[in-house]
């Protein structure tokens, strides 16, 4: 399996605390609310988060930030260790951090804590940048990009550099390949001498992007629209990419998400289209399944587990995210090889049968102990690809055995779906899916689609019969 491409994020980092409670009443001595049985909450924030969203995808990530020796910096170390690897820069003042009060899941209130700046840069962090085979810049107005502007633009004109930008902070350098501004920076940064406003509509953001694309000398820039997605633009007529679902829930790092997944995606050789549209649905996904909530720990105790670093960490923390949320699990396995109409109308079925759907798949060896030396026709890297790139697929998880009983353990879905030409008498994981309330559930087999019949009419294609 052809592992994610390294990644190095560079930007301010921020400590984010979270004060959930109740509200029953108000205070006796001012019309205020009085927040009860507060819950607390730390998790790292702004390029931090970013880098820690990155790393959950499976892939090596470096963060170069401005970090000091003050409280909050330390507790951020203690959050990031064992899931990125740190390259610092000297911080002047306090690593800034943010308080928010939430209740029923809103917030009420923010606190917002140090005021800390990048210093100067360092020739670790050069040396960082030199070699990095991508980048993203996870700007927050605190200067780590802009004491390390000159090596950006070095790096930009070398490796896929995707830049989140921040109204506080420096325009992206030059030759960026990809900038990740909301609707309401963009029009903030595309109009310095106007006023911000949240009513953005397509055709003001059509302009922004264009604009922008033109003043930052960058080969795209990608509005994000909140839950309608994203609007790409290259210069001219711009490319809609519409959220697949409405996402209600708490939407901060939505943004982070959307620029990990992108920058990770041409990390790894993808076009910025296809980048985009899947850092809208990871996104979207991200806000339905409680965004930073999810990756919320308790102050003080570092949370990375190897498992959470291992090819099926995203497939176990998708359907660890919608069973806390009291959702459904489907999970679906199979080698998927030439993948065709069958597999996909099962995978279909399966999706709308519950909230997530994770897809189980035969490594290379599995497949070829199963189906003969000549198969997989295609491999394991590809096949996840295309998998991954159907709406329908919420995760994919690799197994090595024969069967998927391990992977499955781990998992634990409420539903385990195959195609209709299997009985329950021939599924040897059944058992162990009803150990724990789980349901097989067979779905309809659509006739004449088969990977070996597919293989078998190209073998006997006219050109081939005639040799």
């Amino acid at each position: 399996m052809t592992s994610p491409a390294p990644l190095l994020v560079v930007g301010d980092a921020l400590l984010d605390h979270d004060v959930h409670g109740r509200v029953d009443r108000l205070a006796p001595d001012a019309p205020v609310p009085v927040v009860s049985g507060p819950v607390r909450a730390s998790r790292p924030g702004g390029a931090a988060l970013a880098a820690c969203l990155a790393a959950a995808d499976g892939r090596p990530v470096t963060l170069v930030t401005a970090l000091g020796d003050d409280p909050a910096s330390r507790a951020l170390r203690d959050l990031l260790a064992g899931r990125v690897d740190l390259v610092e820069l000297p911080l002047t003042g306090d690593l800034s951090s943010k308080t928010r009060v939430l209740v029923d899941g809103r917030p009420l209130l923010r606190l917002d804590d140090g005021d800390g700046r990048a210093r100067e840069a360092t020739e670790a962090a050069r040396r960082a940048i030199a070699e990095a085979g991508a980048v993203l810049v996870s700007d927050y107005g605190r200067d780590t990009a802009a004491v390390l502007r000159e090596d950006l633009a070095l790096a930009a004109a070398r490796v896929p550099l995707t830049w989140d930008p921040h109204p506080r902070g420096g325009p992206p350098v030059p030759g960026v390949r990809l900038a990740t501004p909301s609707a309401a920076e963009a029009h903030t940064l595309a109009h310095t001498d106007t006023s911000p406003t949240a009513d953005h509509d397509l055709h003001t953001a059509a302009q922004d992007a264009d604009r922008l694309v033109h003043a930052w000398h960058a080969a795209s820039v990608a509005v994000t629209l909140g839950g309608r997605g994203a609007l790409l633009s290259h210069g001219g007529t711009p490319l809609l990419v519409p959220s697949p679902v409405t996402a209600d829930g708490d939407a901060c790092g939505a943004g982070d998400r959307f620029a990990a997944t992108a920058a990770g995606l041409l990390a790894d050789g993808e076009l910025v289209e296809t980048a985009v549209r899947q850092a809208v649905h990871a996104a979207t996904r991200y806000v339905a399944e409680g965004g930073v909530r999810s990756d919320a720990v308790d102050a003080g105790r570092a949370e990375p587990r190897a498992a959470d670093r291992a090819p099926t960490g995203d497939a176990l923390r998708t359907a660890a995210r919608v069973r806390a949320a009291g959702g459904t699990v489907v999970a679906a396995g199979g080698c998927f090889d030439l993948l065709h109409a069958g597999h996909v109308a099962l995978l279909q079925a399966a999706r709308r049968t519950g909230d997530c759907l994770v897809v189980c798949v035969n490594s290379d060896a599995s497949v070829r102990r199963r189906k003969g030396s000549g198969r997989p026709l295609v491999p394991e890297a590809d096949r996840i690809r295309v998998l991954r790139a159907l709406e329908c697929v919420d995760a994919v998880a690799v197994f090595d055995e024969d069967t998927p009983e391990r992977l499955l353990a781990e998992l634990r879905p409420h539903i385990w779906a195959k195609g209709g030409d299997y009985a329950l008498a021939r599924l040897p994981e059944a058992a162990l899916v009803e150990s724990w309330g789980g349901q097989v559930v067979l779905f309809p087999y659509l006739d004449g689609r088969s990977t070996t019949g597919i293989a078998e009419r190209a073998a006997l294609t006219p050109g081939r019969a005639a040799r």
